[in-house]
Order: C-alpha cells, then sequence, then structure tokens
C-alpha cells in the first residue's frame, strides 16, 4: 500500500557524534570489551558493503581497538553512504551506532510478521540466518518454516518450541531460543508492530541465545497508542516533500516517472499506477487522500503536487471515479 511506516533507528544503542572527547569516551566504555562495533544509522540495508564519499568501505566496521574508534566515526558522521538500498549519491551519515561486538557461532533467522492470507500474526524462521531471506526462499524454499499463531489464543509453547527446533537449536538452547521467540511475540503484540524481523538470530561460543540485529515495523494506526515510539520518528532522510504531505495527514510517495497521481484510496491509488504503466507512463508520485478528505487537504495536495518539478502540468485533463466511499480520483498528465 502507500503507507508510509513509521522510521526508527536503533535506539536502544549508543549514538555518537564527532568531538574531541571520542578518544577518552570509548576508552572509558569499552576498555573492557574485546571487540567494538560500529553501525552507521541510515534507513537502508546493504550498509556492511557500502561505500563513503569519504573514501571509507563498509558502513559497518569491527575493531579490537577503543583509539580507532573514533577515527573511523570521523569517516562516517557527515559523508554520504551509498548502498544497493539508497540513491546513486548516497544519504549522508548523522549517527552512528557503537556497542560492543559479541561472537556468534551460529546465525539463524526469525521473523513474526501479520500475514492477510492467514488474517493474523505469522511466525517465520529459517536455519540460514544473516543473509537475505529472500535469496533461501528462492533457492531453498524448504528451509522456510512457518507457524500461524491464532491472534486470540497467542503463541502455544509447542510453537516456539518446534521453531525453535526446526532452526537448529539443540539442548538446552532450545528452551533458549523458545522463551525468546515467545517474549519476541509479546514485544509484537505490546507494542502495535506489524512485522519483527530478528536477522541473525543466533548463538554465542558461550551458549547464549541472541537477537543480534532486528527491524520493527508498527502500525501507523496504532499511534494514539503508542505515542512515545512513534515520536522517535526520524523524518530527516525523508524527502521535504513528504514530510510537508505528512503536516496535512496525506501519503505522498515520490517515484521516478512524470505523470502526477492524485487519488482518494490507497488501492485507487496503486490501480491509477499501473493503468498508467499499462499505457505506457509513469508515475511521478504515489499521493493518497484518504476516504474522509476534507477541502484542505486537497488544496495541499495541489499545492504540493504543482511544487514537483516534475511533474508536467501543460495538459490538465481530470479523470474522475466515482465508486461507494470514494469521492473522486484525479490523474493529471
Amino acid at each position: 500500500t502507500g503507507r508510509k511506516y513509521l522510521n526508527v533507528f536503533s535506539k536502544q544503542t549508543l549514538y555518537l557524534g564527532v568531538s574531541m572527547f571520542f578518544e577518552v569516551l570509548y576508552c572509558l566504555h569499552f576498555q573492557n570489551a574485546k571487540e567494538i562495533v560500529l553501525k552507521a544509522q541510515i534507513l537502508a540495508g546493504g550498509r556492511g558493503k557500502g561505500v563513503f564519499s569519504s573514501g571509507l568501505k563498509g558502513g559497518v566496521h569491527l575493531t579490537k581497538d577503543p583509539k580507532v574508534v573514533g577515527q573511523l566515526a570521523k569517516q562516517m558522521i557527515g559523508y554520504n553512504l551509498a548502498t544497493k538500498q539508497t540513491p546513486k549519491e548516497g544519504v549522508k551519515v548523522k549517527k552512528v551506532m557503537v556497542a560492543e561486538a559479541l561472537d556468534i557461532s551460529r546465525e539463524t533467522y526469525l521473523a513474526i510478521l501479520m500475514d492477510r492470507s492467514c488474517n493474523g500474526p505469522v511466525l517465520v524462521g529459517s536455519p540460514q540466518g544473516g543473509v537475505d531471506i529472500e535469496e533461501v526462499a528462492a533457492s531453498n524454499p524448504e528451509l522456510i518454516f512457518k507457524e500461524q499463531i491464532d491472534i486470540i489464543e497467542g503463541i502455544k509453547d509447542s510453537q516456539a518450541q518446534r521453531m525453535a527446533e526446526n532452526l537448529g537449536f539443540l539442548g538446552p538452547l532450545k528452551n533458549q531460543a523458545a522463551d525468546q521467540i515467545k517474549k519476541l511475540y509479546n514485544l509484537f503484540l505490546k507494542i502495535d508492530a506489524t512485522q519483527v524481523e530478528v536477522n541473525p538470530f543466533g548463538e554465542t561460543p558461550e551458549g547464549q541465545v541472541v537477537c543480534f540485529d532486528a527491524k520493527i515495523n508498527f502500525d501507523d494506526n496504532a499511534e494514539f497508542r503508542q505515542k512515545d515510539i512513534f515520536a522517535m520518528d526520524d523524518k530527516s532522510e525523508n524527502e521535504p516533500i513528504e514530510n510537508e504531505a505528512a503536516r496535512y495527514d496525506l501519503k505522498y510517495i515520490g517515484l521516478d516517472g512524470n505523470i502526477a497521481c492524485f487519488v482518494n484510496g490507497a488501492g485507487l491509488a496503486m490501480a491509477t499506477c499501473d493503468i498508467i504503466f499499462l499505457n505506457g507512463g509513469k508515475p511521478a508520485n504515489f499521493l493518497d487522500l484518504g476516504g474522509g478528505v476534507k477541502e484542505s487537504q486537497v488544496y495541499q495536495a495541489f499545492k504540493l503536487l504543482t511544487a514537483d518539478p516534475k511533474h508536467m502540468y501543460n495538459t490538465f485533463q481530470p479523470q474522475v471515479q466515482i465508486l461507494p466511499y470514494i469521492t473522486l480520483e484525479f490523474m493529471m498528465a
């Protein structure tokens, strides 16, 4: 859909800016750490293989010397990091996560997500973690395991134990993993998440099951219940026009074409984009006003569209489509 989910960085980590106190700070906090990890905080994947405009390669770095942390961070903060998921010029890094690194003896994948086809949450796991799960699904679909969870009854002990076993956790680690899975499901419900993805969900040489890295998507309809979480929304990497649209409760996503779409309802917006593609055009945006649109929102929506230089307005041909509960649909070319 055209829904823009909340953007949140790893808030349980340490954010640091470049300053003269780098070496002192790191020596104090990490003098007993065997290894330290630095991770550039941008809203894009593939950071480990990314390249900075400073020349530094990789948005994730490991070091055993606390004194090197400041040097690495200075080559990250304030520079653009380009990955396979960013624009060609990359995204400017304003924050760096610094944490004690843990050894991983084995990596698995675990996710809890809402699945419309199942009318509720689904537990998804694979013994192959630390890589793109899409690649695993394509090359080894037999290694993808699913457990459909009854939203009323909640996750059962047997389901958590079965998933832990399918992920390859043995002996005491099986119970540890099952316990973590149940706690993750409780978190999923408590924070009104649409997805909790842990990759890798692994084990250490010392015999601990750890969520090493995670991604969480939140249901924006639950903002009234999750005010503290939504207050952490980071809009600094959004396009200015997207932030302006959000001020008026409009859903706007910029695209690569030159035909503007102005639509009531996400479904109609997607259908309009499809029609444009099928007829040889390319949509310049996804703009959803919603079913309960007000006159002031329509006015602001037109202002947003006309302010975008990508759109072509020499010819303006409104196409009106009337459906139950939908007011009208405009397409501008």
